[in-house]
């Protein structure tokens, strides 16, 4: 069964879109542990992941010494070094919110480690939490807390502007030859929940996306993140565009990008969770994605 939130009805399983329904039902695989059936997300918006009539206890955290955050430097525009040779990204703005939203600005760190020394130096109470887009695993749950997701990256469909489709949804597809990098999870979803759509595998992105400016393939699907950039790149020269929604599904793509936090400590876990909360109600979460994203991904 496909899950599929539109603002039109369709004949599809699932329909109907609005700002509430959205978060419950995006929230729902998360809740549930279940991922049974990709989520599609429609249009620019940052897809709402806290409901607004949620009431989220937040532990007084004021006693802290200091909440540092820690990060990396080469994931743009997550978190990367800018010309100033300053801390910038998506990370490093969300990271002053919550620090803002705690009311801990003059306790507030920030500090960039190589990726593969995170774990450990969180570990050791180098910092109090991690924000980098960790992949949430089950050996990395007996040894640190966790947040909800703030963000999920989703697969998209990137077409060939010069294709003539009859539809403007996957459904268009069916037949076609689609490229995908293959024996990855973007290969395993495509073939989960499009078994009409004909897979070409490749064997790397740069193989995939050549593939695609050279017209040898009439779409892609893969990670909507790397899409967006390639899409908007020299080597694309304007040839291709998404089609259709976002595309989540916590079985294939994982759990999303949440704030690892050090050992058991499940009152600082809590009141991140509450702080993001806060964040996405206000907007302030929407408008730090918008401010990294301003072509979205969704």
């Amino acid at each position: 069964m496909m899950i599929e939130m539109r603002v039109k009805v369709t004949s599809l399983d699932f329909v109907g879109l609005c700002r509430p329904l959205a978060a419950l039902v995006l929230a729902l695989p998360l809740l549930l542990g279940q991922a049974s059936a990709p989520v599609r997300a429609q249009g620019a918006d940052l897809p709402v992941l806290f409901d607004a009539r949620e009431r989220l206890v937040r532990p007084d955290v004021s006693g802290m010494l200091r909440l540092r955050f820690l990060t990396t430097t080469d994931f743009p525009p997550f978190n990367f070094t800018d010309q100033a040779d300053r801390l910038s990204g998506f990370h490093v703005d969300l990271a002053r919110a919550l620090c803002e939203e705690l009311a801990m600005q003059a306790r507030c760190q920030i500090q960039a480690l190589p990726y593969g020394q995170l774990s450990e130096a969180l570990e050791a109470g180098q910092g109090e939490a991690v924000l980098a887009g960790i992949a949430v695993t089950p050996e990395l749950r007996k040894r640190f807390k966790f947040t909800r997701p703030y963000l999920l990256l989703p697969a998209r469909f990137l077409v060939d502007r010069s294709k003539r489709l009859t539809r403007a949804d996957a459904q268009a597809l069916f037949g076609r030859p689609v490229g995908v990098v293959a024996n990855t999870a973007h290969a395993a979803m495509l073939k989960a929940f499009f078994p009409d759509i004909r897979p070409v595998p490749f064997k790397d992105r740069d193989s995939l996306m050549h593939a695609l400016g050279n017209k040898r393939i009439d779409a892609v699907f893969a990670d909507a993140l790397q899409l967006s950039f390639w899409m908007q790149s020299p080597a694309a020269g304007n040839c291709c565009a998404f089609l259709d929604g976002a595309y989540l599904s916590e079985t294939h793509l994982g759990e999303g990008m949440t704030v690892m936090v050090a050992g058991k400590d499940a009152a600082l876990a809590a009141a991140l969770e509450s702080a993001l909360a806060a964040l996405s109600k206000s907007g302030r979460l929407e408008e730090i994605y918008l401010r990294s994203f301003p072509a979205g991904l969704y």
